[in-house]
């Protein structure tokens, strides 16, 4: 684990808190219970897409990403990251997701991403594409493809799988399989920020385990 001080700076911020205790067979069936989640998820997805063409067009002109898109945005990740947390990406909890694109500050997964107040009309030429191409190549491997991170797969899926069985039959959950999963979707959500366009600060090649994001600079709000 990487012990140097973090110089990701603070602007996507990914906490998670492991809640215990955890039900040995409830993960079992949790692929039914989000159903209703994924199926709203499609249709903010979509708008997701939209509202970030929109948002390019935006900044490229103004240098600044509406407000209200922005906030839009950060509640579908949001949403995203809840749904994953309790679903397939992390198995962290037996709180089921609200159906909210709020911060929801008492639920145990939790994401923010600071405003910015002015964005590179250059970089949104490239970023999303070009200069995140060796990210998407890492993830890929993450999350089984270029695929949303909430969707499940690869390497998080797997890892998710094994704590799920330790669940089961040790009803413990191993705090460094838990610390490293965080870390692997923390990784994806960083990267998902920046290719979206809602920051510049380029994504670190770096595993931050841990359910406390070391870019988080204080309480999130």
């Amino acid at each position: 684990m990487d012990t140097q001080p973090a110089v990701y700076p603070p602007v996507v911020v990914v906490t998670a808190r492991l809640d215990s205790p955890l039900s040995r067979w409830l993960w079992l069936v949790k692929w039914i219970l989000v159903i209703p989640h994924w199926i709203v998820l499609v249709f903010l997805w979509i708008a997701f897409f939209v509202v970030t063409v929109i948002a390019f067009f935006a900044i490229l002109f103004t240098e600044r990403f509406p407000r209200a898109l922005f906030d839009f945005n950060l509640g579908v990740l949001r949403w995203s990251w809840r749904v994953s947390y309790y679903a397939y990406g992390a198995l962290g909890t037996d709180r089921y997701p609200p159906f909210s694109l709020g911060a929801e500050p008492d639920y145990p997964a939790r994401l923010d991403i600071v405003y910015p107040e002015r964005l590179s009309r250059s970089l949104v030429l490239v970023k999303w594409w070009l200069l995140a191409i060796p990210q998407y190549l890492v993830i890929a491997f993450f999350t089984g493809g270029m695929r949303a991170h909430w969707a499940g797969g690869g390497l998080i899926a797997l890892l998710t799988l094994i704590a799920g069985f330790a669940v089961a039959f040790a009803d413990r959950y191993p705090r460094d399989l838990f610390a490293l999963i965080v870390g692997l979707n923390r990784w994806v959500i960083r990267v998902a920020a920046y290719a979206t366009l809602m920051t510049d600060a380029y994504p670190p090649f770096r595993l931050d385990q841990g359910g406390e994001d070391p870019a988080r600079p204080g309480p999130v709000q």
